[in-house]
């Protein structure tokens, strides 16, 4: 090889260097600038402290606030039978609503207008029926595995108020093979009543290393 060639392949392997480097760094910087706005929300990586004994269940691989309260019958995917749930609970908030509004681009009025709302059938501003649906998929993401959603069916019982604290529940019905599951998911204010009644069709695959 001559000089020039060698001269040459130095160059091109120490521009490929720098742009790993570079290219590293903003990866590194995005990761931390992705935590560092998750803990602008109050949420913590998983469960907080990750257990590492052998005989610890597998964590939830969703992020979490202290207002917020998970319980399960079952902490490993091998273990999932039927009977076996989950229930998350949390306070939908003004900003919950706002925020949504905002993400999904569902701005209707009568979420965030109270003059509007007066005037409705409600007479006061109510949470989207889709930010308190998403209750559900909080709490399918907190079962043991990592949980994806195949199907929903929602039936809407009755409205939620700004403020009120709910329950969502999924309880495996059926396990239909191939670690799918068919789930029963219900929606409860603190009173007892219901808010939504329905069923869901997930499937559960390890969580990546």
């Amino acid at each position: 090889m001559s000089n020039r060639q060698s001269s040459a392949t130095e160059g091109v392997s120490n521009v490929t260097q720098a742009w790993l480097r570079a290219s590293s760094h903003l990866m590194n910087s995005a990761v931390e600038a992705n935590r560092a706005t998750l803990a602008a929300f109050g949420l913590v990586d998983r469960d907080g402290e990750e257990d590492t004994r052998a005989d610890a269940g597998t964590p939830s691989v969703a992020y979490n606030r202290e207002d917020w309260v998970t319980e399960r019958t079952v902490d490993r995917p091998e273990h999932i039978t039927v009977g076996d749930h989950v229930a998350f609970t949390k306070t939908i908030s003004q900003d919950d609503v706002a925020v949504f509004a905002e993400a999904s681009g569902d701005t209707n009025r009568l979420h965030l207008d109270p003059e509007f709302a007066e005037d409705t059938r409600f007479g006061r501003n109510i949470a989207h029926g889709t930010l308190v649906s998403g209750l559900i998929s909080a709490a399918l993401a907190r079962l043991p595995g990592l949980t994806i959603y195949l199907s929903q069916d929602v039936e809407f019982t009755g409205p939620v108020d700004i403020g009120d604290r709910l329950t969502a529940t999924v309880e495996i019905v059926e396990d239909l093979g191939n670690n799918r599951y068919l789930l029963s998911t219900d929606v409860h204010k603190e009173d007892g009543k219901q808010i939504i009644e329905g069923e869901a069709v997930v499937l559960i695959d390890d969580v990546p290393e």
